[in-house]
């Protein structure tokens, strides 16, 4: 049997291990995917495993910030762990978001494991049609 081999995978693992999980004070980054559809703006971060409770989304000024924890799973006392890939600790990520996106009215769903965000964009910052008025005639400065 042929097993393919990746010649940084014990080291990309030598250095989780070292530079350990995430920590409320330190944490690790989450991957994302951030795109317009319509009139919103959407954000999709990966959080598979984490529960929703463990998620914490805050909006100050125009920095929206991320927050969430993925706890360990309780085990009975006479499990064995023989490999442990999947990170555990705290996950965060900050976006400074444009003035032009309705921070006031973000929605957010969690389902199979990811956060989407929506952001309307703003009215004001919406194109629109500006009317132009026509005069009632020349007028004449006299002084």
């Amino acid at each position: 049997m042929l097993m393919r081999t990746d010649p940084f995978r014990e080291l990309d693992r030598l250095a989780q291990q070292l530079m350990g999980p995430g920590t409320w004070s330190k944490p690790s980054a989450m991957p994302m995917d951030a795109y317009r559809e319509g009139d919103e703006y959407v954000v999709a971060f990966d959080l598979p495993g984490v529960a929703a409770d463990a998620i914490d989304i805050d909006v100050e000024r125009n920095m929206l910030t991320v927050k969430a924890e993925r706890r360990p799973v309780a085990k009975a006392d006479d499990v064995q762990m023989e490999l442990s890939e999947r990170p555990l600790g705290v996950f965060s990520r900050q976006i400074v978001l444009a003035d032009t996106l309705d921070t006031e009215r973000i929605k957010a769903d969690y389902d199979a494991g990811v956060l989407t965000l929506r952001i309307p964009i703003a009215e004001r910052a919406k194109p629109r049609k500006i009317s132009i008025g026509v005069g009632s005639g020349r007028k004449e400065i006299s002084g």
